[in-house]
């Protein structure tokens, strides 16, 4: 007999029979509560009755991340473009020394170490540059600083590319796992029903073996389709910068590719790619070099002015001092022509960066036009008519029309094709990448949804 109710740490007591259907409602209630707690405090991790914490940083982790946000992560930690940055600012340094001036200097000497006949003077010698030095060189440190400007927007084309690429393929290597799956659950439901119709003695128990050896390849399809997808996520989040995996949600379609652009539009950006860019600024750079070079043909007067005290005859004397060097033997001519062939070579480098980009867009133009018409025959020929030969067939099997080998034919052809699909995808993407890591600006055309 219960005496009363009462309820502490979860236990509960009922006064007496009558009362004993509500008492075992509010138990019940209380038990289901408590499982329900304890289920999740499981899932979650969570310890006795502590209370489960979710630190920001695993959920930002966990977050979708779209395209352009993966850029902009990749650009901010991406260990290229932070060195390209100290470059550019290391040169800043190059410009404040190139505007500085000589430093005077001053010089004491003594004549006569006795106190009646010593001689003291005291000068400060000052160099003039002539020849325009101080602005050749001044030119030459800015040439510097905008060609490492380039240099770093170069470095940034590339890694935007490459995370475009990379993120892309994290997207196909998902879809070719989840068809893995997909394949490796009919394959299970295939040997499955196989073992049925074996047990009923309708087909042939070496219809089973070749249905559970086909089964252990797909799983085998699914274990790397898997290890693919990890591979594929560990190289897009390095180039995000980080060190350490994380959970990365990708917000995107894989099937959403970009239109081919128009081949004379590509050509005429190739003057304002960033490798052209970078070409011009070495020729620029190596002209100014060639004319601080130039400059010191022209040699530099250094004017002095100081006094003298004698002891002896008790007198100060004003001095006054130009002194020029002689360019007999050595008149800079070794630097200056190693500078005029380097200049040379930058202008040679430059064409060669043109023919060769004019090229290698042209390239990548045609493999993109090529996957783009490969990606249309197969959405619109070979996936429709490889998925229906299958649906009919696994049909057909079910209602003991055809074997399983044709089934199993069928299906190995259907995914291979949908697997030609993705690969084709990921190929157009990095194809389009490529033009723009060689031109330096996204493509002209937006990426456009295809539905297979």
């Amino acid at each position: 007999m219960f005496k009363g109710i009462h309820i502490s740490n979860g236990l509960v007591a009922a006064p007496g029979r009558k009362n004993f259907a509500v008492t075992t409602i509010v138990a019940a209630t209380l038990f289901a509560a408590g499982s329900i707690a304890l289920a999740q405090g499981v899932s979650s991790g969570a310890v006795g009755s502590q209370p489960v914490v979710v630190h920001s940083a695993s959920a930002s982790s966990a977050a979708p991340m779209s395209l352009a946000r993966a850029i902009d992560l990749a650009l901010e930690g991406n260990a290229d473009v932070a060195a390209a940055t100290r470059q550019v600012e290391a040169t800043e340094g190059q410009v404040i020394q190139g505007r500085a001036r000589p430093n005077p200097d001053f010089a004491y000497s003594l004549e006569d170490t006795r106190s009646k006949t010593r001689t003291q003077s005291w000068q400060l010698n000052l160099p003039i540059e002539l020849g325009g030095k101080r602005a050749a060189r001044t030119k030459a440190a800015q040439s510097a600083r905008e060609q490492a400007q380039a240099q770093l927007t170069e470095v940034k084309s590339t890694v935007r590319a490459s995370v475009v690429a990379a993120y892309f393929d994290a997207l196909t290597a998902r879809e070719r796992l989840a068809l893995a799956k997909d394949s490796a659950t009919l394959a299970k439901s295939s040997t499955d029903t196989v073992a049925k119709r074996v047990a009923a003695g309708k087909v042939s128990p070496v219809e089973e073996t070749k249905a559970r050896v086909a089964e252990a390849g797909i799983r085998v399809e699914l274990t790397q389709a898997a290890s693919e997808e990890r591979n594929a996520l560990t190289r897009l989040y390095a180039l995000l910068g980080r060190s350490t995996a994380v959970t990365l949600q990708l917000e995107g379609d894989a099937e959403s590719i970009p239109t081919v652009p128009d081949l004379a539009a590509l050509q005429s950006l190739v003057a304002s790619s960033p490798a052209v860019v970078v070409a011009k600024a070495e020729v620029d750079r190596r002209k100014a070099l060639t004319e601080v070079e130039q400059s010191k043909r022209v040699p530099d007067v250094t004017v002095s002015a100081g006094m003298q005290r004698s002891n002896e005859t008790q007198r100060n004397m004003l001095l006054l001092g130009v002194s020029v060097p002689l360019q007999v033997f050595d008149r800079n001519q070794g630097n200056l022509l190693e500078a005029l062939k380097l200049e040379d070579k930058a202008r040679d480098e430059l064409q060669g960066t043109t023919v060769r980009l004019h090229s290698e867009v042209t390239q990548a133009h045609d493999r993109l036009s090529t996957i783009s018409t490969e990606v249309q025959v197969l959405q619109s020929d070979v996936l429709p008519g490889s998925k229906s030969a299958y649906d009919a067939a696994t049909i057909g099997f079910e209602n003991g029309k055809f074997n399983f080998l044709e089934v199993l034919d069928a299906q190995r052809t259907y995914f291979t094709a949908k697997s030609q699909y993705l690969k084709a995808l990921a190929e157009a993407h990095r194809a389009a990448a490529e033009i723009d890591r060689l031109l330096g600006n996204p493509t002209p055309n937006a990426p456009t949804n295809q539905q297979n």
